[in-house]
């Protein structure tokens, strides 16, 4: 597939007031993207916004009809969106199924599955009619075993599989969408979760090099680099690969059906009804 050219593109990036989300933001910008950033943190959004000369508006993902309003003063501002990539993101408490608050447990739950859903639902319709890209942040956790981190992990299996089916429905507009497989990233997110006693003990547990942060910026130009590919998958660092093409034999089988008329012919009928 050719490159995807990121100049004069409008790229939407939820979480984007710091951490992976800014340093996309910037590498973005550097392409000539331009940003519609969305964030919480009102303050932070508007400091880091301004800095980029970019359109921002502020949302709690969790909230469909505020991502909606978000959305809608963005296309305003900046034009309709070519390029979504959802990754606002919480730490998860690091207990057991057992012992986890359900308050808890379900915020990770909200923020990430319905954060991706709403920011997904509200930008589709641009990035279809425009042939853009939609890139979800999975992670390590969307196919390996996550102990103190169980609703973390569902999270991010439930983001896989949105992904995977976006890669095939979005074919007949001319779109296409992918996931990003991380490992642990140099953030204050990983910060505070390694910081808490019980994963530093889980960590002892494991070889240094699986838990061994990677430089954000090396997830950020992971990002664009994936979204200018169109890849299906964007995996950082690069050990991930084995591990993933061990248990994802049938990957392929996405592409095989997204290229397939048949089945885009059945997507089209369903979209049309």
């Amino acid at each position: 597939m050719r490159r995807y050219g990121l100049a004069g593109r409008t790229v939407l990036l939820t979480g984007a007031a710091r951490g992976i989300g800014l340093a996309a933001a910037r590498s973005l910008a550097a392409r000539g993207a331009r940003l519609a950033l969305v964030d919480l943190d009102a303050a932070e959004l508007e400091r880091q916004g301004g800095a980029l000369g970019a359109a921002w508006a502020t949302a709690d993902v969790t909230d469909g009809d505020a991502v909606g309003a978000a959305v809608a003063e963005l296309r305003r501002r900046a034009g309709p969106i070519d390029v979504v990539v959802a990754n606002a993101g919480i730490e998860p408490p690091a207990t057991t199924v057992l012992a986890v608050d359900r308050a808890a447990f379900e915020r990770v739950l909200a923020v990430h599955v319905h954060g991706t859903w709403h920011t997904v639902r509200e930008t589709l319709p641009d990035v279809a009619a425009r042939g853009g890209h939609v890139l979800l942040l999975g992670s390590l956790y969307s196919f390996m075993a996550g102990p103190l981190a169980a609703p973390y992990a569902m999270s991010k299996a439930a983001i896989e599989q949105l992904g995977r089916a976006l890669r095939v429905e979005l074919r007949p507009h001319g779109a296409t969408a992918g996931v990003a497989y991380f490992g642990f990233v140099d953030t204050a997110l990983v910060e505070r979760a390694f910081g808490q006693p019980a994963v530093a003990a889980l960590r002892e547990a494991l070889p240094a090099w699986y838990s061994r942060p990677i430089p954000v910026q090396r997830a950020a130009d992971a990002i664009v680099r994936g979204v200018e590919r169109r890849a299906a998958r964007v995996v950082a660092p690069r050990w991930l690969v084995p591990l993933m093409t061990a248990r994802g034999l049938l990957g392929p089988l996405d592409e095989r059906l997204a290229r397939d008329g048949r089945v885009q012919d059945v997507i089209r009928l369903v979209e049309r009804r």
